[in-house]
């Protein structure tokens, strides 16, 4: 049993080697990273997703390989905001509590989009709030009470990325800080967010590359998972 486990299957498509055991080791299938690949290379891997009966999750895609996928399978959504296309023949059960995904400016939206996307496929109930960055504390303050119900956090920021720090010194939740590369030129592509966001000074900050919605929505997941389990 062991060896088999160890020896997880692959369907060899010749330019994918798709992993189909990994929702058996990850509780969640393999993701398409849908950037440098064809649109007849999406659709192949999905299909193959399908066809062993798993959720689909394109991440990074354009415009065709939204046309492709929806002309294929007529369950595909796209997710336009997120540059993402989800596929679901039985969406899985939501667990109970939220995740929150906020992000600093509307221009951050599609990362954080991104990362709510990817939760809610994965099973989780999230809730949004955008535009509610450092530049008019208020907006930041009056959600308090709304982020402490939450069981983690999502804060996404570009500029000079101060959201996730000013939120983790408020409230007592995991907080996964993702910047973005939204900003002028000493934002360096969002280097500058990110390096605020490395070198908090409030404690609990867990930070993802830049840009990576979907690393932190996964992540987020896999806490909620565990909150949700201890509630039970």
């Amino acid at each position: 049993m062991l060896r088999a486990f160890q020896a997880a299957p692959v369907a060899d498509l010749g330019f994918a080697q798709v992993d189909t055991h990994r929702a058996l080791r990850k509780n969640f299938p393999e993701v398409i990273f849908g950037a440098g690949k064809t649109p007849e290379q999406v659709v192949k891997i999905a299909a193959k997703l399908l066809e062993h009966g798993q959720q689909v999750l394109v991440t990074r895609i354009t415009a065709d390989h939204a046309r492709a996928l929806k002309k294929k399978f007529k369950l595909a959504v796209h997710h336009g905001s997120a540059r993402c296309v989800t596929i679901e023949k039985k969406p899985l059960p939501k667990r109970t509590g939220f995740i929150a995904v906020v992000c600093a400016g509307t221009s951050d939206l599609p990362v954080a989009e991104e990362a709510a996307v990817t939760a809610e496929i994965m099973g989780n109930r999230v809730e949004r709030a955008h535009d509610i960055g450092v530049a008019g504390l208020h907006r930041t303050l009056a959600k308090l009470d709304w982020l402490q119900r939450a069981n983690v956090i999502v804060a996404v920021a570009g500029m000079e990325g101060a959201l996730p720090s000013v939120l983790a010194g408020l409230v007592s939740k995991p907080l996964i800080a993702v910047p973005t590369s939204v900003g002028y030129g000493a934002s360096f592509g969002g280097i500058a967010a990110l390096l605020a966001m490395l070198n908090s000074c409030a404690s609990g900050v867990t930070v993802v590359n830049i840009d990576n919605g979907f690393g932190a929505g996964y992540a987020a997941s896999q806490i909620n998972s565990l909150a949700a389990d201890a509630d039970r």
